[in-house]
């Protein structure tokens, strides 16, 4: 039942990345602007990246052996770019940052989840595989430049506008900072994207060249 669940969740996921993409496309082969993109797929986006809100209780409660630390974190990094930067601060929106996560993540997920669905019936094939572990070197760098790009235009109109802020005095005499917690995330990329990266160079080695072995 697990198995059947979880084949129908990548597939569902796989094709809804795949939508997103074609929207993309779409509205970019037809000459509309990049600042309008996020209009045209906003929707889509919302849905599916928020789905995966799902995966953290994949991994709690056994269906997968992600940890659910890592799961969470993964996760969460998506959704808090599509909800409190995008969503929240509609000037990014139009940011040409925008453009780049979104192509950084529909390729991304189309292979990742396509692989997923393929992996719980069969062997994947082998250009699935090499695609998983060889697209992120292109899409790792550009996702993270847009979603850094897109973060920034959102701090400068959170700062302008004191989206979301709290100030003194107040009946709870505390305090609260959108701004800074924008900028406090966009920071936590310093440390902690290096690291995410170079762990995928060592999964490529070990996947593809155990593949090339046999």
């Amino acid at each position: 039942m697990s198995k059947a669940y979880l084949v129908a969740y990548n597939t569902i996921q796989a094709l809804g990345w795949s939508y997103i993409l074609f929207q993309m496309i779409t509205h970019l082969s037809s000459g509309g602007e990049a600042k309008t993109l996020y209009a045209n797929t906003k929707l889509s986006l919302q849905i599916f990246q928020t789905g995966a809100i799902l995966e953290i209780f994949h991994a709690m409660f056994g269906l997968v052996r992600s940890s659910v630390q890592v799961t969470t974190q993964q996760v969460f990094s998506r959704v808090y770019v599509v909800w409190a930067v995008l969503y929240m601060c509609p000037t990014s929106q139009l940011s040409f940052g925008f453009p780049m996560l979104l192509f950084a993540w529909t390729i991304t997920e189309i292979i990742r989840y396509s692989m997923y669905a393929v992996n719980l019936v069969g062997t994947p094939p082998y250009f699935l595989t090499w695609l998983r572990y060889t697209f992120f070197i292109i899409a790792y760098p550009v996702g993270v430049s847009g979603e850094l790009i897109c973060s920034y235009v959102a701090l400068v109109q959170a700062l302008e506008q004191d989206i979301l802020s709290v100030h003194l005095p107040n009946m709870l005499n505390a305090t609260f900072s959108f701004p800074l917690i924008i900028l406090v995330i966009m920071l936590s990329y310093i440390p902690l994207f290096p690291p995410m990266y170079m762990y995928m160079f060592g999964q490529r080695k070990k996947v593809l060249g155990a593949k090339k072995e046999e």
